[in-house]
């Protein structure tokens, strides 16, 4: 080991200073301090002064803006983003050592200056701002012999205006050295004693590159590097890939990253959200500023779940508890779910109920409870994210803040491929280097204002004296000096939205651009996927890509194939949904579109839910909220009716209402309070409507609404007119039949059976079957007659709301004879596995369409129309059926 000498090496950056500690390390060199010049100040000022951290500036600010009277900014201090602005605002004041108190008398100052002082007062009292450390520093400049020995300051080509006094000082006691190489060295050294290096500069290969866009800018720079790296001409730990605005690209290298299998070191650092752990204090943010639902809370879960925190020792499997169709967006739903569990509803018999109602309690505090609620249900490192989060911004902004918060990758920066800012780069040079977003007003950017201290209360140059456009410029040229081997220039075509984007001016004495298709065949690739794509032969053999090769060619002929529904005859999955119990819905999807029928009951496939609050209910769900009232309203008129109390329509419906409101609100997403409000006012006025026409007057008469059969399980107390677990079956049919008779009126004795089923749509003409999609009057009809007796007399109709148009069958037995002919049809074809799209497939009322190729009912039903007919054959004729 050579003998310890004491000399100090100023750096920029975190990559240069890894950079000189591993090659002080591998010479063996003992004494070198590698520090920034702020904490130089600091070692030399002594008395446990140290800089202003950002960590403790916003937690101070946090305090200072809630508390201090700031004039003008009183309308804003609180606002998202205030923290940020007011961090870069004072630190360009104290690197510029601008004081606030005394530079004009416009009004924004004086606020700041009110800012500022309250920000001291709340900060430790070792903490100093830039001028005061250079103050101390020069008192004690005496001891940088001892203290720091020889000063070396590397790769930089300008310093901060508050340090500069300090570097002068230092050239009377010490030796100070300004390593510039082939770099710019500004003029203000002149005369300072400083001994300035210099050095010829490199002459790399240059190479200008056009690509398609950002993301492709980014997966050719991943094919660069990794061509570099597999064909020996480099090592990891002399590539680097740079641009001026490194976050336009991140989201890219973090996907081709984790493709590529690849150590790519962030040396500015990955976002905190790209993490398990961030992922997690994100969904603990998003609960509190939005409101708990069954979405957000199984997603919280999932990222919370662990052998320490809230969840640990809850049983496995134990969000079964939560009703899977439920939204639960209210905090009424969430406290109705609490308040029903007991010991028996949880697997194993290991009851969390208390410990759920906790959780619970503080998922719904909101924004201001945040600190009480992170504390409890977040640990580890997402508990200090959550932490620095609330430090750095207001809790009504945590969402935004988390966005924003970056953390260390992990990878060792020295030998691992880098991507970082060109300021970074050009302090810590490397070998080969791939400069990407060269476009206009990207590299250089442009200058633009302060966010509250404008070009008119401070000059830009004094508050910043190196323009950020000046930067870039010097950092490009840098760049280029001191890369010994290569610069590959990239810039792309146009921007994410398909927009021209011009070249960068520093373009313009470079080489012409190559041009580079974005789909093109790579010479060399940097993941599996990429070799395979430029290998479409190797790909064809594999499994996934020839299936999906087959499929897309099937669907291209007129013909049918396995990716339209042919499946092999007798098929399990098949056969199951047709075993199942059967509802008319059920029927007619079979009847209509085979492959939905299977795809629904036998795949058991469901459309995304897109929203947990509509703006308006959908046709469905309007339905269901009128068939529940209307339900809720007939039980209040029956019990009127036994109480001898006259039947009052209207107080039925309005209690109905109430009452359905209440426990609809608690399981089913609803739009805004207003539409809310009228949508309940219509469907009032609809059921008013449908009381009125459908009451029976007559003595002798038994009314029943929602009325089970066939199995399934009554939705309401009310005594019913037969047993609902009996089993029904259509005649000469296989098929088991369930469901709920909207409306049934009685006679004394059961000699007339009136059978109603509601329609809230636009009333059609008179029609039977409706090529298969109207089945409810003669499946109901029959189903009584099944459940009661042969001889009742059942007159089933059905009833449009809106039009108060009644549309009664006049034989339904007819109906069912030729319902069962169909189906009989339609299941031989499904058996033998003519599982195909039928006339409904790609309709309106699709919810599966999603699944078709795109526009289906435009080309691919249309392409298919002919050999489906032929194929279904007679089940094919209920479609015309009238």
């Amino acid at each position: 080991m050579r003998e310890a000498t004491r000399a100090t090496a100023v750096v920029f950056g975190r990559l240069q200073s890894r950079e000189l500690r591993l090659a002080a390390a591998r010479s063996r060199v003992a004494g070198l301090q590698v520090m920034t010049m702020e904490q130089l100040a600091c070692r030399l000022a002594g008395g446990f002064l140290r800089p202003i951290d950002d960590e403790a500036l916003r937690k101070a600010l946090q305090i200072a803006l809630a508390e201090t009277p700031l004039g003008e900014l009183d309308k804003i201090k609180l606002l998202p983003g205030m923290v940020d602005a007011c961090v870069g605002t004072l630190r360009k004041v104290w690197t510029a050592r601008i004081d606030l108190a005394n530079a004009g008398d416009h009004p924004r100052l004086a606020s700041l200056a009110a800012l500022e002082g309250a920000l001291l007062a709340a900060l430790p009292p070792g903490m100093k701002r830039p001028g005061e450390l250079v103050d101390a520093a020069i008192s004690r400049i005496r001891h940088a012999p001892a203290v720091l020995g020889r000063i070396d300051v590397h790769g930089m080509t300008e310093m901060e205006p508050c340090w500069r006094p300090l570097l002068g000082e230092l050239t009377g006691v010490t030796e100070v050295r300004w390593h510039a190489g082939p770099r710019f060295v500004p003029e203000w050294l002149i005369g300072t004693g400083v001994k300035v290096l210099s050095s010829a500069a490199t002459t790399p290969g240059r190479e200008t590159v056009s690509a398609a866009s950002a993301l492709h800018e980014a997966v050719e720079a991943m094919r660069w590097a990794r061509r570099l790296v597999a064909s020996g001409e480099a090592h990891p730990r002399e590539i680097a890939i740079a641009s001026t605005s490194p976050g336009e690209f991140d989201d890219h290298f973090l996907a081709l990253r984790a493709d590529a299998n690849m150590d790519l070191h962030f040396v500015h650092g990955t976002k905190v959200m790209a993490s398990r752990e961030g992922q997690a204090a994100a969904a603990l943010a998003d609960i509190l500023l939005r409101g708990l639902t069954q979405r957000r809370f199984r997603r919280f879960v999932a990222l919370a779940q662990a052998p320490v925190g809230p969840f640990a020792g809850f049983p496995e499997g134990w969000l079964k508890i939560l009703p899977a169709d439920a939204p639960l967006s209210s905090p009424q739903s969430w406290r109705k779910l609490a308040a029903a569990l007991t010991a028996q509803s949880w697997p194993d018999g290991a009851d969390m109920t208390f410990r759920l109602r906790e959780i619970l309690r503080l998922l719904q505090l909101g924004h201001p409870g945040a600190d009480a609620a992170g504390a409890t249900l977040l640990h580890g490192r997402a508990l200090g994210i959550w932490k620095k989060a609330l430090a750095a911004g207001p809790a009504a902004s945590l969402d935004l803040t988390l966005q924003e918060m970056r953390e260390d990758d992990g990878f060792e920066a020295c030998e691992s491929v880098v991507w970082l800012p060109a300021a970074h780069l050009a302090a810590a040079p490397r070998p080969f280097v791939r400069l990407l977003g060269l476009n206009s007003s990207r590299w250089p950017r442009r200058q633009s204002e302060d966010r509250l201290l404008s070009d008119h209360i401070v000059p830009s140059e004094k508050l910043e004296p190196l323009a950020v456009s000046e930067a870039d410029r010097r950092d490009f040229e840098t760049i280029l000096r001191t890369s010994a081997r290569q610069v590959v220039l990239s810039y792309a075509r146009r921007d994410g939205e398909g927009r021209l984007l011009g070249l960068s001016s520093l373009l313009h004495a470079m080489p012409t651009p190559i041009y580079l298709r974005r789909h093109r065949r790579a010479d060399h690739a940097f993941s599996e996927s990429d070799r395979l794509a430029a290998r479409p032969d190797e790909f064809a053999t594999e499994a996934q890509a020839a299936s999906a090769h087959r499929c897309w060619i099937g669907w291209g002929k007129f013909d049918l194939t396995a990716n339209d529904g042919r499946v092999r005859a007798e098929h399990p999955v098949v056969l199951a949904a047709l075993g199942r119990r059967q509802s008319a819905s059920s029927l007619s999807l079979m009847l209509r579109n085979p492959l939905g029928f299977v795809w629904r009951y036998g795949m058991k496939l469901k459309a995304p839910e897109l929203s947990e609050e509509p703006l308006v209910l959908d046709a469905r769900e309007f339905g269901n909220l009128v068939h529940a009232v209307l339900d809720m309203a007939l039980q209040v008129t029956v019990a009127q009716q036994a109480s001898g109390t006259p039947v009052d329509l209207s107080i039925a419906v309005t209690t109905a209402l109430a009452g359905i409101r209440s426990s609809w609100e608690a399981v089913h997403p609803v739009p805004p309070e207003f539409i809310w409000n009228r949508t309940l006012a219509d469907v009032g006025e609809l059921a008013r409507q449908a009381l009125a026409s459908t009451h029976q007057h007559a003595a002798g008469w038994t009314s029943f609404s929602e009325v089970a059969f066939g199995g399934v399980k009554p939705r309401m107390d009310a005594a019913l007119p037969w047993d609902p677990e009996r089993e029904v079956v259509i005649p000469e049919t296989p098929f088991r039949v369930g469901g709920y008779i909207d409306r049934l009126d009685l006679e004394a004795g059961n000699a007339r059976a009136l059978v109603v089923d509601y329609k809230t749509g636009k009333a059609r003409g008179d029609f039977v079957l409706d090529g298969g999609r109207e089945l409810q009057r003669c499946l109901y009809a029959f189903a009584v007659k099944a459940l009661l007796d042969p001889a009742v007399m059942v007159v089933p109709s059905l009833l449009y709301l809106r039009a108060q148009h009644s549309m009664p069958m006049s034989d339904p037995g007819a109906a069912l004879a030729a319902l069962q002919k169909y189906l009989n049809t339609a299941r031989v074809n499904l058996v033998v596995g003519n599982a195909v799209p039928g006339i409904d497939a790609a309709g309106t009322y699709d919810d599966l369409a999603f699944a078709l190729p795109a526009n289906a009912a435009a080309s691919y039903k249309r392409r298919k129309q002919q050999a489906v007919s032929e194929l279904l054959g007679d089940a094919t004729l209920i479609w015309e059926a009238e």
